[in-house]
């Protein structure tokens, strides 16, 4: 009598008629996955009304649906419809991996078809890349902000964050040191050199070269997350950090850079066919993950993959090319036009988006709640791209999935919630 059916619970503190206590049997990881912020704003994009810029995905009306559609008959067709529905190797389909040591020769990394494994997406790769090199309590050095989706991959493996600053002089000493004082070491240098996500910034040939310096003296990797490679609109193409370090150690075997490169901004997102390009050693180790995590990524779709960009890749990149930067230079225009005094913005090159910065005691969430009720008008919050969950004065735009007049009309709105 007067004792609570808790006090008899069975071990473990569930009581008797109520559901698992699944938090608790939850490995510590689990702690740091979050919803994120982008995959919830895309919920956005099926509300007609709202004019959003938060989705960094590529315009459908855009896909080479008809090439697509034709690769895929072909794949299964013939004698190569037992194929395309079969298991196959881990290491992906071997014809497409030979059309990507053209397209890497093209960019100035010598390799062979051993140097490449195909992913489910360079999303995929991120996440085996922090599952090999990150212990509990190792550091990463990235940008501040970053892509969010690299913060995401590597939480799951209980690191610390450093910021990663190649022209600030900072000693790798300090880094090493600051590490150690967490508990463990500096593992990897992850940058996404062109156009990254958030910021639509490129890092110049001079800071490319200080984070392999930086690197070199730490003995670490460089994850070279190239996304957005394809997506140059002006100027002219500064040579990838895989590149430049095969150019001062003489081999991709020697290099200690790893590329992740993806067709989800050039071809098609759907399909989620994605590749790293890496000394042989991190291959192989790679390789060893997938076989675990997922055996191999859907042979038909790299099929498609192939046939599609083996016969049309370049021009693909030119249509898309064309539109997007006409929507960038619509979106520029329009920020010059409509933001209110003490807004600064990054003017990109290339890719699909714009970072901007508002002025001190804004707060991006606050923002967007105030412009979808008043203009209906959907952005990203930039604090959720910052490991310290810095930058709250900070937004991200993408003008990917708009036209030129609802981007216009769109920056006219946000201008006046930001001036009110």
């Amino acid at each position: 009598m007067g004792r609570c059916n808790r006090d008899r619970a069975p071990a473990g503190g569930i009581a008797a008629g109520h559901g698992l206590d699944w938090p608790a049997l939850f490995a510590t990881r689990a702690e740091r996955m979050k919803a994120s912020e982008i995959r919830e704003l895309l919920k956005l994009l099926d509300q007609p009304d709202v004019i959003s810029f938060a989705g960094g995905i590529p315009d459908p009306a855009l896909f080479p649906a008809e090439a697509f559609g034709a690769a895929l008959t072909a794949a299964l067709s013939g004698d190569t419809k037992g194929a395309a529905l079969q298991y196959s190797v881990s290491e992906g389909y071997r014809p497409l991996r030979e059309w990507l040591v053209t397209r890497m020769a093209s960019l100035g990394v010598p390799c062979t078809a051993e140097n490449i494994m195909i992913t489910s997406g360079s999303q995929q790769a991120l996440d085996y890349l922090g599952k090999l090199f990150l212990s509990k309590g190792d550091t990463a050095l990235v940008g501040w902000p970053t892509y969010l989706g690299a913060l995401q991959a590597f939480n799951a493996y209980e690191p610390h964050y450093d910021r990663l600053t190649p022209l600030a002089n900072r000693s790798a000493a300090d880094y090493r040191e600051t590490a150690a004082s967490k508990g463990g070491q500096v593992k990897f240098a992850y940058a996404s050199a062109d156009f990254a996500n958030p910021t639509g910034e490129t890092l110049p040939e001079s800071a490319r070269k200080a984070i392999l310096d930086l690197a070199t003296e730490l003995d670490i990797a460089v994850i070279e997350d190239a996304a957005y490679q394809s997506l140059r609109y002006d100027g002219a193409d500064v040579p990838p950090l895989l590149a430049l370090d095969i150019a001062r150690t003489g081999s991709i075997e020697a290099s200690r850079t790893i590329y992740c490169g993806s067709f989800s901004k050039t071809l098609a997102p759907g399909l989620r066919v994605g590749w790293v390009c890496a000394a042989k050693p991190v291959i192989s180790k790679l390789v060893l993950i997938k076989q675990a995590a997922d055996l191999h990524s859907a042979t038909l779709n790299q099929m498609a993959i192939h046939t599609v960009a083996a016969n049309g890749f370049e021009a693909q990149v030119a249509t898309i090319k064309a539109a997007y930067k006409a929507r960038r230079d619509a979106m520029l225009s329009a920020l010059d036009t409509h933001m209110p005094k003490g807004v600064s913005w990054t003017r990109p090159d290339g890719g699909m988006f714009v970072w901007v910065t508002l002025p001190e005691g804004f707060d991006g969430a606050a923002l967007l709640a105030e412009s979808l009720k008043t203009e209906r008008v959907a952005f990203v919050p930039g604090r959720a791209f910052f490991a310290d969950g810095s930058g709250s004065n900070t937004i991200r735009l993408s003008f990917s999935c708009a036209t030129e007049a609802m981007i216009d009309e769109g920056i006219k709105r946000l201008g006046r919630v930001i001036g009110r």
